[in-house]
């Protein structure tokens, strides 16, 4: 049995939700955490993201610039998600090897980020380049933070369509369909 359009239209719309919100949770804890060791506030941490919209003055102003800082920085969590997500109902390897493809995907985001979209923003240029140490941790946070995030989504996603398709009925711990014995 094909699932209605609402069906589907639900699970796609909570994979979404769900990946969004836990690969932006993970990935602002982690900048939260490395920038609070370096001394650096996490309303300084959601200004800087907001300066990529707003300029350098975002740095001195206040909380609600930090708090576009956060909203942003959900916005750009779910569009990754959302993208990863989307393309992997056309592309099924993509949900189906969620360990290899969500790293993967992580990287490709945040070089896209880094070589793409904050050189465009309006973010102060960086005094030199990325120390290691930084360099380590946003490859590690990107690709198992909010790329293994995204693919573990699509994961789910691509599984639940064929559990209502009537591949499976049952999940296991993991989320795997396990077929019924009858």
């Amino acid at each position: 049995m094909e699932p209605t359009t609402s069906e589907s239209g639900g699970a796609l719309r909570r994979a979404i939700v769900v990946g969004g919100l836990v690969a932006g949770t993970l990935d602002i804890t982690d900048a939260f955490v490395y920038s609070g060791l370096r001394g650096v506030s996490p309303v300084r941490v959601l200004r800087y993201i907001a300066s990529g919209l707003l300029g350098p003055d975002a740095l001195t102003a206040g909380l609600p610039v930090a708090a576009l800082g956060l909203l942003l920085h959900f916005f750009i969590a779910y569009s990754i998600v959302t993208l990863y997500v989307l393309v992997s109902r056309k592309f099924t390897l993509l949900a189906r090897h969620p360990l290899v493809c969500g790293p993967l995907y992580g990287v490709l985001a945040f070089l896209v980020m880094n070589r793409i979209v904050v050189p465009l923003s309006r973010v102060p240029p960086p005094s030199g380049p990325m120390p290691i140490v930084s360099l380590i941790n946003q490859l590690l946070i990107h690709a198992l933070g909010i790329g293994l995030t995204a693919a573990l989504a699509a994961r789910w996603l691509d599984r639940r369509r064929a559990a209502t398709a009537g591949d499976a009925s049952t999940f296991d711990a993991t989320g795997a369909p396990v077929p019924t014995s009858r």
